[in-house]
């Protein structure tokens, strides 16, 4: 019985001295992330009333956000009594041996920071980088999502993407159309170039600023080859080309203007 009364009284003292602190800590925690929580959602209604990018209100949110996590994390520790100067220190020689095991995650992070910055692309944006070509559908801090034509999603890393060669198709709002198209030697060249931009015209939306261009381009082995040009908004280009194509060899056919094709002469020699 005097060994369980002993358990108890230590029980006691401890629940007396370290009771208090923990139920601070906790109530510091829960309450410490809602502000955290309530300064981040303001953050982004403040940057979205300046109408800056989505996504680099998402980043810069989420940065202030775990800036505050590691603060609040730190004051909590130093309400349960642990010095926070030695927390630092350990954290900051953790970090460094992170940051050294980890030298690719933080070269993503730098890249991610760049794209943030400079902006070479948005959310939404179609582009083409490191062998792969979508529509942007999420920037991470370390990582982009693209959504490829086949509706694949390719994750690709922001460290990579940030020294490499981007192409944005999209950045100017709207993309040229460039098909070229053989004819026969025989047709002729102001009758076809007439088909070709009858062509362009039965296309709705087809822009007319800058005006659509078909010029000849070029004499081939068997053809005549026109450039045809033409800018269409960006939604519009694959249904637009898709459909111009169709309608210039439907009118070339209605014309009686051959597309030919290469001819191939096989010999067989008789021995």
């Amino acid at each position: 019985m005097e060994g369980s009364t002993d358990y108890l009284q230590i029980a006691k003292d401890l629940l007396l001295e370290y009771g208090p602190r923990v139920l601070l800590a906790l109530l510091l925690l829960v309450l410490g992330l809602w502000v955290i929580k309530y300064i981040s959602r303001g953050i982004r209604k403040g940057l979205a009333r300046r109408e800056m990018d989505e996504t680099l209100q998402k980043f810069l949110s989420n940065l202030v956000s775990w800036i505050l996590k590691v603060m609040l994390f730190i004051a909590v520790l130093s309400q349960l009594g642990i010095e926070s100067t030695s927390f630092i220190a350990v954290l900051g020689a953790a970090g460094l041996a992170i940051g050294l095991a980890l030298q690719g995650s933080l070269s993503n992070f730098a890249g991610g920071v760049l794209i943030m910055l400079f902006r070479p692309f948005k959310v939404g944006d179609v582009i083409s980088a490191q062998g792969e070509t979508g529509k942007v559908k999420e920037i991470d801090i370390f990582t982009t999502k693209l959504l490829t034509p086949q509706n694949r999603l390719v994750i690709l890393p922001n460290g990579s993407l940030s020294n490499g060669a981007i192409t944005n198709f999209t950045a100017e709002g709207f993309q040229k159309i460039f098909l070229t198209i053989g004819v026969s030697y025989d047709a002729d060249i102001k009758q076809t170039k007439e088909v070709l931009l009858g062509a362009i015209e039965k296309q709705e939306k087809v822009l007319t600023d800058p005006p659509p261009l078909v010029e000849v381009s070029g004499l081939g082995e068997s053809s005549v080859d026109f450039a045809v040009r033409c800018s269409v908004y960006n939604d519009d280009f694959w249904p637009v080309q898709f459909n111009l194509i169709a309608t210039i060899k439907e009118d070339l056919d209605a014309a009686d203007i051959e597309i030919p094709y290469p001819h191939r002469v096989e010999i067989h020699r008789k021995e």
